[in-house]
């Protein structure tokens, strides 16, 4: 029997992580931050064990675990790890080390739901409560070296997840046929099923594994993609829809690896397609080459929006571009590490510039309604000249 549970991040980057978030409760005039949310849980404390981490402005973090306590002590690189039954007795535990009770406190609230607010007001009480999440999502934005490394293992299974699934195509079968074969290959490779998103209301298995017109089938998922589904309340994602030869497959997946993500699109084809579906990817592969160049440090991310919208146009792809049914989504790439929908958003408005070590889903594609989607979707670096793909596996059509 295989038992494993062990320390992956180590104490080092922890306790950068920590000294960075307390700069930013500085910066927000608060005394201390309450980190509830699991993926921002995993990021301070480097477990997901259900607990209350209270990071004071100053001083030691104090982790209070409902459960497991003992798996908390071995995952997490965190010293202060206490058992604690109610979040109601956090204000004992805090006394208990000595940690003085907020006058100003920081919490999660873009994820938190009203009653969770309500009962940590109740909790500390008369504490003034401010919103620490875009704090917390900018410092997660930027990677570690250590995070680098954890995306281009995840990336580097996303290639190969891609370079199986020339074997695994056959005429007639169904997209979900097809999806189980390439999740079955994943796994394999050590994917760990689970992909967070921070948005609330919004979950995603895998991705999207769809061919030809049921590709280009709109739904409410906040993608350019969205596919039939197998039912109405899944509402995305592989069918029951069977692959059909000359009819562009696309193959949109996530790979999970050690807490961190790869997302990554290529098409494939059984047999040749029309040229019409050459010409749109050659042009969305022109504009991510594009963009490579001028996304650097500094860059403003509605303007490289902005710009990749006009490109489209320019190409005759502007009523299609991300979606070809009002109203479309209005971003082109995503940040992402832990969670798939994290910071930067390189979408209408967004003012945010672009630092090096940032993470991006470039991701411009082309939705032609009753026919099918083309395009592209690769995982990129910002480095000091431009962006760097990750993900490598050919970025032209496949042909099977």
């Amino acid at each position: 029997m295989f038992l494993s549970c062990h320390q992956l991040i180590p104490t080092s980057e922890i306790n950068h992580r920590i000294k960075g978030l307390q700069q930013a409760i500085a910066r927000e005039n608060a005394d201390g931050a309450l980190i509830v949310q699991k993926a921002d849980r995993f990021y301070y404390a480097g477990t997901t064990q259900q607990g209350w981490l209270y990071v004071p402005v100053q001083g030691a973090p104090l982790f209070m675990v409902f459960k497991d306590v003992d798996r908390a002590r071995t995952e997490s690189g965190l010293d202060n790890i206490v058992p604690l039954l109610s979040p109601r007795k956090i204000p004992d535990a805090l006394a208990g080390e000595g940690i003085p009770l907020p006058d100003r406190l920081g919490l999660e609230l873009d994820v938190m739901p009203a009653n969770t607010y309500e009962m940590f007001r109740s909790v500390f009480k008369g504490a003034g409560i401010t919103d620490i999440s875009t704090a917390v999502r900018l410092q997660r934005a930027v990677k570690s070296r250590f995070e680098i490394d954890r995306i281009q293992n995840a990336c580097a299974a996303a290639d190969a997840v891609a370079a199986r699934v020339p074997e695994l195509v056959k005429e007639g079968m169904t997209e979900v046929e097809l999806a189980g074969l390439v999740e079955a290959h994943a796994r394999k490779l050590g994917h760990q099923g689970t992909i967070r998103m921070r948005m609330w209301d919004n979950d995603l298995f895998y991705g999207h594994i769809m061919c030809g017109p049921g590709a280009a089938v709109p739904g409410s998922l906040s993608s350019p993609t969205a596919g039939v589904g197998m039912n109405p309340f899944v509402g995305q994602g592989p069918s029951l829809n069977t692959i059909a030869p000359h009819q562009p497959i696309l193959v949109d997946y996530v790979f999970a690896m050690d807490g961190y993500l790869a997302d990554h699109a290529r098409i494939f084809s059984k047999g040749e397609l029309s040229d019409v579906f050459y010409q749109a990817h050659d042009a969305m592969l022109d504009i991510q080459e594009q963009v490579k160049t001028m996304a650097g440090p500094g860059t403003i991310t509605g303007d490289i929006y902005d710009a990749m919208v006009t490109m489209a146009r320019e190409k005759g792809y502007g009523d299609w571009f991300m979606g070809a049914a009002a109203p479309k989504i209005r971003f082109t790439g995503h940040g992402l590490g832990i969670e798939l929908d994290e910071f930067p958003f390189i979408a209408r408005g967004q003012t945010l510039a672009l630092e090096k070590g940032m993470v991006i889903a470039l991701e411009p594609k082309v939705i032609i309604p009753g026919k099918g989607v083309v395009g592209i979707e690769n995982t990129c670096l910002v480095t000091g000249d431009g962006l760097v793909s990750l993900t490598r596996y050919p970025d032209t059509i496949t042909l099977i």
